[in-house]
């Protein structure tokens, strides 16, 4: 499958003494971009190249958004830190990599059992998510926009079937997000690295499985060289968000047209890169079968006790963080009310398409 290899002059105030002066030459500004991801990445860095590409255009050379690849300019898992402190203007990322400020950011990436993609965005753009993220990023000067979104994902890959819940005790695993949580609870030593760190600690063995993205993503990471069972879809992340997330005063420097480009072109960004997911996923899914990869579900009585975990999982963090028990409340009010009209849609109609 073919990759890519990856203001009006005086009307922009001049940014927060926080932030480093930007690079203003002929009425233009020019901010900093990091990623979380290698920016030549299918799907996760064609998503920020892409939205930058886009405000780039838009907005005829005003703001020129300069992408750092992941480690470039910041630590993958640094990027929110970083346009916090004004180190960059604008980052992409995933919400759950900033986590650790506070657990509710898992809701904007993904959680277990969780929405799929177009819930995801209808509850964002419909259901009260966006104005709750908003607020809970204001608190920190970040002003946060969905960007992007993996659809489903795999569960991971691994050396030898799994065929019960004690098949899972003892593994070394790579899982991001609350699911690392829920893993740990049935006997993984859950682990999470940064994108590129997971093909080399795969391969020399200081894990025994791993979970990145999906079909896609993992064939161009290398993961069937390593192993040849793909578990899926992912109980942890049915999607998984993605952002781009702007510091409060660099945000308010800019004039009314360069944030309505700057809006629309995360909103643009996120419905290719939910279409490149769904096309290239299917295309490697099925180069990976031909290659020898074997694509199964985890049997009954381990997503029974995934389940059970992450309900505990859920429930811990819920009752340690008001922030998270609030959007909680909303997701699952959506969640809820989207369930059952996604179970009529995909009746026997949708479950025999030709």
């Amino acid at each position: 499958m073919k990759r890519r290899e990856f203001l009006q002059t005086a009307a922009v105030a001049a940014p927060a003494a926080a932030l480093a002066a930007p690079a203003v030459a002929q009425g233009k500004l020019e901010w900093k971009l990091p990623t979380s991801f290698p920016s030549n990445a299918p799907g996760v860095g064609t998503n920020v190249t892409n939205f930058a590409e886009r405000v780039n255009a838009m907005s005829d050379g005003q703001l020129t958004l300069k992408v750092f690849s992941g480690g470039e300019l910041v630590p993958p898992f640094g990027v929110e830190d970083a346009v916090q402190q004004g180190t960059a203007e604008i980052g992409h990322s995933t919400p759950y990599y900033a986590a650790s400020k506070n657990s509710a950011l898992h809701f904007f990436s993904a959680v277990p059992f969780g929405m799929t993609a177009v819930e995801t965005a209808a509850w964002l753009r419909h259901g009260g998510g966006q104005e709750i993220w908003d607020e809970i990023y204001a608190a920190r000067g970040l002003k946060p926009f969905y960007s992007g979104n993996s659809g489903i994902q795999a569960a991971g890959w691994f050396k030898n079937p799994i065929e019960s819940v004690d098949d899972l005790a003892g593994l070394n695993m790579r899982i991001a997000g609350l699911g690392g949580e829920a893993m740990r609870r049935v006997g993984v030593n859950a682990v999470l690295l940064p994108p590129p760190e997971i093909f080399p600690a795969f391969q020399s063995g200081t894990i025994d499985a791993a979970e990145w993205v999906g079909p896609m993503l993992d064939q161009a990471f290398g993961l069937q060289k390593v192993a040849q069972y793909c578990y899926v879809p992912a109980f942890h992340e049915p999607s998984a968000g993605l952002e781009i997330v702007v510091n409060q005063d660099a945000w308010d420097s800019l004039p009314p047209h360069l944030q309505a480009i700057v809006s629309a072109a995360a909103e643009a960004a996120e419905s290719a890169s939910l279409a490149q997911f769904d096309y290239f996923n299917a295309t490697a899914m099925r180069q990976l079968q031909e290659a020898g990869v074997t694509f199964a579900q985890f049997p009954d009585d381990v997503i029974a006790a995934l389940k059970s975990a992450s309900a505990e999982v859920m429930a811990e963090n819920s009752a340690a963080n008001p922030d998270f028990a609030k959007v909680e409340e909303s997701y699952n009010a959506f969640l809820d009310l989207s369930k059952d009209y996604a179970t009529a849609v995909k009746g026997p109609t949708f479950t025999q398409r030709m």
